[in-house]
């Protein structure tokens, strides 16, 4: 199953028999079969046929509107998995406080080892930044090892903060000094790397928020980050420990030089990607976005499966997912 993604003004999609056709200026200029998609994702002045939606829909195919410079993301999903007592027991679930710590432990333990496991690679290949990435990974290491002994969600989520500080120290050395980039900053995104790593985590949020909703689960409610208006809170519960895939995408593209400095914008909406490089980059995010839809399919088969029957965590407790997720 593959993506489309389209970035272009003026364009108007309709539906004919099982394709997807383009028209500009009502002339027929491209058609893309339906059977093939899986993810729709639009951005510009793109206008949809009813019908198309409605084919859309009936074939589980999600459509992600990104919105303005921001790319802030709105999504139309397709029919829901059938079981709603995988969401009543999620809800329950929810407010019980000890199954919310099990579950947060091993989240932010998956998420920290695969920070480390990037970082150790890395630190073989580059000699110039082992120092400060043997740093960050005695700093992970210990954060590892502490997570076990937190006691409350709020002391949980001070240590996956520590462990984020600890691996972005490391992180940030090994882009090239013209990036400007010293570390994660967002809302808006200064420095073309954080712009790309902003992409990338929207991209991989909102294919959480389509398997979550797609297995019957309530993107909304989550159990490692609280409840919040207008926030897909178990989405973002599934994409911390895949987080470490778009920053070594990020990282591949900038060495490879496939996206520079140039192809990229200060203004007052932040550092943004114009729309030579967009193209680049979602034909580069493509292979890595059926990676993602795999990781995600299992780390949510795990959330779903551990609702619906007692699962065990790696520590041994009972009703939290079995398996750390993703």
């Amino acid at each position: 199953m593959t993506s489309l993604y389209v970035d272009r003004r003026g364009v108007t999609l309709k539906a004919d028999g099982e394709a997807l056709v383009f028209y500009e200026n009502d002339e027929r200029v491209g058609t893309v079969p339906l059977a093939p998609l899986s993810r729709v994702f639009l951005r510009g002045d793109v206008t949809l046929s009813s019908a198309l939606l409605g084919k859309l829909g009936e074939r589980g195919i999600g459509v992600v509107v990104l919105s303005g410079r921001k790319a802030v993301p709105t999504m139309l999903l397709g029919r829901p998995h059938n079981d709603a007592a995988r969401r009543v027991a999620q809800y329950r679930l929810a407010q019980d406080a000890d199954y919310c710590l099990r579950f947060s432990r091993a989240i932010v333990e998956a998420k920290l080892r695969a920070q480390s496991a990037f970082l150790a690679a890395r630190r073989e290949s580059e000699p110039q930044s082992r120092y400060l990435l043997t740093v960050a990974l005695r700093r992970l290491a210990g954060h590892i090892a502490a997570v076990d002994e937190q006691a409350s969600l709020a002391s949980l989520r001070g240590l996956e903060g520590a462990g984020a500080a600890a691996y972005f120290e490391g992180f940030a050395d090994l882009f090239a000094d013209r990036l400007h980039f010293s570390g994660r900053n967002r809302r808006p995104p200064r420095d073309p790397v954080n712009a790309l790593l902003s992409l990338g985590y929207t991209l991989l949020h909102a294919e959480a928020v389509l398997a979550l909703y797609g297995a019957g689960l309530d993107p909304f409610i989550g159990f490692f980050h609280s409840l919040d208006f207008a926030r897909e809170s178990l989405a973002c519960d599934v994409v911390e420990p895949l987080r470490v895939e778009v920053d070594q995408h990020a990282l591949m593209l900038f060495r490879t030089e496939k996206l520079r400095p140039e192809d990229f914008s200060m203004t007052s909406a932040g550092c943004l990607l114009g729309k030579a490089g967009r193209a680049c980059f979602y034909a580069e995010w493509e292979p890595l976005a059926a990676r993602l839809r795999k990781l995600l399919a299992e780390s949510v088969g795990d959330v779903a499966a551990a609702l619906g029957t007692d699962g065990v965590t790696p520590e041994g407790g009972e009703g939290a997912p079995a398996g750390t997720p993703g």
